[in-house]
């Protein structure tokens, strides 16, 4: 039996959780269920954003499935749950897959992963005062850009890719961004894989007039925020993009949007990355053929007609998930 540990965290994580947990409670028994908080609710609770507790069930468990949390950011001592747990467990891959769902769902005929570098870059978190300026360090180690280039190009290969792009800012960044270009093509030498190389803000652009170009783009922190969020908006929006957060003995899983609290409790949040996240998380476990079963689902439940307000919809988050459930076995 294998452990996942569950965070709802904050605002509709703790709405589409428990619908992606019904969903693949569906399709298995071989998971171990084990309820954990994080967040700012928590803080507000327990007095911690990542109690002890939490940190130590999530080392004890096989992988994740978490939420969303809400950021205050009126505290300038606050420190990132998330953040620190990515550090914590060295979860160095951050993998987004972005894919046009259906024909009538978003703008941009995109099928790609983003390979973002999960532990360095510009979210070291580490500022310091210098007169009238705050100084941010960036970090880019060879160690960090090495192991996530190889994911790249094993993931590419696992895939059935044939290419990646290194997507960076070499021109202007020349030494850090240069390191991370430079280790790039040492790794892809041999490795019977296409190598391109694009600036970010070059990349920005292609994702919209030339999606087709991208099959697997791997990049620092920073970059691969924005261009994956960039990529979710092209397929649908936030609400369809799911995400895992992989290291050599642990994982977290989360859809990219985040708890929305504009929409938090009105029952209209959509479940589908989410849902998605669960079936990156199965795949991870070794349980594929279950994640097709509820990809399928999802697919037949929105070629239906069924989606929730943000996709045009009128179904609220549970009745979604109602016909998902309804088609696991059709």
């Amino acid at each position: 039996m294998r452990k996942v540990v569950v965070i709802k965290g904050d605002g509709i994580g703790k709405e589409v959780i428990p619908e992606a947990v019904r969903v693949i409670r569906q399709v298995t028994d071989k998971l171990e269920w084990i309820p954990a908080h994080m967040g700012l609710e928590c803080n507000a609770i327990y007095g911690w954003y990542l109690p002890p507790r939490t940190i130590e069930l999530v080392h004890e468990s096989d992988a994740v499935l978490f939420g969303a949390i809400t950021t205050p950011i009126a505290d300038p001592n606050y420190r990132s749950p998330l953040l620190f747990l990515r550090r914590e467990l060295d979860l160095y891959a951050n993998v987004r897959p972005a894919k046009k769902l259906l024909p009538n769902i978003g703008v941009g005929d995109l099928d790609m992963v983003l390979v973002r570098e999960n532990t360095e870059g510009m979210y070291t978190g580490i500022e310091r005062e210098e007169g009238d300026a705050i100084i941010l360090e960036r970090k880019v180690s060879e160690k960090a850009c090495r192991r996530i280039v190889r994911y790249a190009i094993s993931l590419s290969k696992r895939r059935g890719l044939k290419r990646i792009h290194c997507v960076h800012k070499a021109n202007v960044i020349r030494r850090s961004d240069g390191l991370f270009r430079r280790v790039f093509f040492e790794e892809m030498e041999g490795s019977g894989l296409e190598a391109r190389e694009m600036l970010v803000d070059a990349a920005a652009a292609a994702l919209i007039t030339k999606p087709k170009e991208f099959q697997c783009i791997v990049t620092l922190n920073l970059y691969g925020d924005i261009l994956s969020d960039e990529a979710a908006a092209l397929v649908g929006g936030l609400g369809f993009t799911p995400c895992g957060n992989i290291g050599e003995r642990h994982a977290v899983f989360e859809p990219c949007h985040g708890s929305a609290p504009d929409i938090a409790g009105k029952g209209m949040a959509n479940p589908t990355a989410t849902i998605l996240s669960g079936t990156m998380m199965l795949r991870h476990l070794g349980l594929c053929q279950e994640a097709e079963r509820i990809e399928g689902a999802l697919k037949r439940a929105y070629l239906d007609g069924v989606s929730t307000p943000d996709a045009g919809g009128h179904y609220s988050t549970v009745a979604f998930t109602d016909e998902v459930v309804r088609r696991l076995d059709a």
